[in-house]
């Protein structure tokens, strides 16, 4: 069995099984409801949360397999196990184990981080490890969550008090309602896009309520914060909205001043739902893995790093067959 990274994502040789698949395929295991890593699959592997997103995002999902975390289930001589990949609510890690008893993980976007919204990432033990690499340069270590948080809520008192409305621009699954969910438990009444609003409904429907919370109609009340996705920002949606202040809340943070230009905010914060280089090279060394395969984002930086702790590890980057043990 091999691993092959074709135009829409990964493949398991030998199977019909697909990871993350991008396009529809005949089976695809889905870590997690982001818009990269999901599509209308004939059939799709994915914790309950993760398919409930999928619903919410793509209509109908046929034949839906929901899979609690830590419960194998055999798929022909297959053994598959979904673990917690701490990215956001129901994100998951895949593990596959041969019937010899080889162990393969992939990762999918995980994370380590403490988190008030998603659950605790888990080990994987394994022997060959797939490592999403989104963050894997070593110039990406970020602070700690506890700290960034402290700084985004600074951030907001500040503002409040000097009578500007504080706009925060955030993914609206995942980072949204975790940023969400500290200044709820700090007081603040919340106002959000109905992109987030709407995602932060199905958190609560998923037991994590976020709450003061309402639909933003175009007006801010005094002492709430507004949630916004950073996409919209641009086309003047914000303009009724004065004075304001923006902050985008991104890993990209730590690139410099080029983030707040990239999505037109005053501020950056260095607030990730990724792992970053150190969090990633020290799970690689707890999995136990002989063979290490990183894919996307900074694959070959990662794997650099890996050769340098002496792990056996190589980027997957164009489409091309590895084989797995």
């Amino acid at each position: 069995m091999s691993v092959e990274l074709r135009r829409h994502g990964l493949h398991l040789t030998g199977t019909p099984l697909s990871l993350d698949a991008t396009r529809k395929s005949p089976l695809s295991f889905v870590s997690h409801a982001h818009s990269d890593h999901i599509a209308r699959h004939e059939r799709t592997i994915a914790t309950a949360a993760t398919l409930r997103f999928m619903v919410h995002r793509l209509g109908k999902v046929n034949a839906p397999l929901p899979v609690p975390y830590g419960r194998p289930f055999e798929l022909g001589p297959l053994m598959l196990e979904l673990l917690p990949a701490g990215h956001i609510l129901g994100s998951a890690q895949l593990r596959v184990i041969r019937d010899d008893g080889k162990r393969i993980v992939y990762t999918g976007d995980i994370n380590f981080a403490p988190s008030l919204t998603a659950e605790p990432a888990q080990v994987a033990e394994c022997d060959t490890l797939v490592i999403e690499s989104t963050f894997g340069h070593p110039r990406y270590v970020f602070p700690p969550r506890e700290e960034v948080l402290g700084q985004v809520e600074a951030w907001v008192r500040r503002h409040l008090e000097r009578g500007a409305v504080p706009v925060l621009l955030a993914y609206p699954l995942g980072k949204s309602q975790e940023a969400m969910k500290h200044l709820s438990n700090r007081g603040f009444p919340l106002v959000a896009h109905s992109s987030i609003y709407e995602v932060t409904q199905l958190y609560g429907e998923l037991g994590v309520p976020i709450e003061p919370l309402r639909r933003y109609e175009g007006r801010v009340e005094p002492g709430e914060v507004l949630f916004f996705p950073p996409h919209l920002v641009r086309g003047g949606a914000l303009a009724p909205l004065w004075p304001r202040a923006t902050a985008v809340l991104t890993g990209w943070a730590l690139d410099g001043p080029g983030a707040c230009r990239r999505y037109g905010a005053d501020v950056a914060f260095p607030f990730s739902d990724h792992a970053d280089c150190p969090s990633l090279v020290r799970y690689v060394k707890a999995t136990g893995a002989r063979d290490v395969i990183t894919l996307h984002g900074f694959a070959e930086e990662l794997a650099q790093v890996l050769r340098g702790e002496g792990l056996d590890a190589r980027a997957l980057g164009q489409p091309k067959q590895l084989a797995l043990l």
